[in-house]
């Protein structure tokens, strides 16, 4: 594998350079028998959260993020309601009850005290209510210019007695996709270049998945194989994450993927695909194809109301399919589905 000499903007977008740059510095490096404990999963599958066994039917999923979002407080909430639903979603995306949350704040100095206190408060009112425990943290702050205002990371905690490790797909699964995507990006994006006030009905979908998708999760959870939250490098990223270490394809229909004519006509006129932008109020899950309408069904009788089954995981009729995602386009062509890095920093 070839990298550059120096850390680039595309390392961290959530698409292949980012794979590539973690294989060779991290993974490659750590002995097999280091990245997990046993029965558990680690980064063996990075997958949104580690996998504890805590006794013969339960385990404990950790999930830990950092929030860099710029600007920090943007349509739909800001840089503490992001961290607090991101981390919850991750936790929800493995199967696990979100329990308690745990945070680091740096700061830099000269912030204002009045924005902090605002991005506290909606930290605790995310975690009130989803009735997460807050258990600790940590608070630094910074010498001026050493920092871009403000840095969170949040450390989820949750208990499972089927925890979704994302390697387990199969032909047959349906891939369904929760809500519209691309919200979060396409706002983002739109704060980053001043055009909010020409650009209307873009906001976040930044929220909770507590409530809508993870009793499913759990009724359904011998059928789930595989969810993620795709954020950054959106679903495009995820699917080829699921596909690129196994034996099958999976094939999309890009017409049935539910995006908003607002945010799909804004992207196409930036020139980004909107399966490579981040959600963060969506998901993207294996289902078996048994119980599939079934769980859309439910999905959108507990208001998820754009819920759809968007394709599906196949064998591949060909070896150049193998591990890989197809495409079908809105006119009928085919296209390989890779993640794009968008040159979109601080998106989350």
């Amino acid at each position: 594998m070839s990298m550059s000499k120096y850390i680039m903007l595309h390392h961290g977008a959530g698409a292949r350079e980012m794979w590539n740059i973690i294989e060779a510095l991290i993974i490659s490096k750590v002995p097999t028998k280091l990245r997990k404990l046993p029965r558990g999963a680690g980064i063996d599958v990075l997958d949104d959260g580690a996998v504890i066994p805590i006794s013969d039917n339960e385990y404990l999923v950790l999930s830990v993020d950092s929030y860099t979002v710029n600007p920090i407080f943007f349509p739909g909430g800001n840089i503490g309601h992001l961290a607090v639903n991101g981390t919850i979603n991750d936790l929800v995306v493995m199967g696990a009850e979100p329990k308690a949350f745990m945070d680091t704040i740096i700061v830099e100095e000269g912030f204002p005290l009045s924005d902090l206190e605002i991005i506290i408060n909606s930290m605790l009112k995310a975690l009130k209510n989803e009735g997460i425990a807050l258990i600790g943290g940590d608070f630094k702050v910074m010498p001026k210019g050493s920092i871009d205002k403000v840095v969170i990371t949040g450390v989820g905690i949750g208990i499972t007695d089927k925890p979704i490790i994302d390697k387990d797909i199969k032909p047959g699964d349906k891939i369904i996709v929760t809500s519209p995507i691309a919200e979060h990006g396409a706002a983002i994006l739109a704060a980053q270049l001043g055009l909010l006030d020409e650009v209307k009905n873009l906001r976040s979908d930044s929220r909770p998945l507590s409530r809508t998708l993870l009793p499913l999760i759990k009724k359904y959870k011998k059928y789930v194989h595989a969810a993620r939250d795709p954020t950054r490098g959106g679903i495009a990223a995820v699917l080829n994450e699921w596909v690129r270490s196994s034996n099958f394809s999976i094939t999309i229909h890009r017409d049935k993927v539910p995006i908003r004519e607002d945010v799909k006509a804004f992207l196409e006129a930036m020139g980004i695909d909107p399966l490579s932008m981040a959600s963060e109020g969506s998901a993207v899950l294996a289902v078996d194809g048994v119980v599939a309408e079934e769980f859309v069904k439910e999905l959108r009788s507990r208001g998820e109301d754009y819920a759809t089954i968007i394709g599906e995981v196949t064998k591949p009729d060909s070896e150049i399919l193998r591990g890989r995602v197809l495409a079908i386009t809105e006119i009928g062509g085919k296209i390989i589905l890779e993640p794009k890095s968008v040159n979109l920093p601080r998106i989350c």
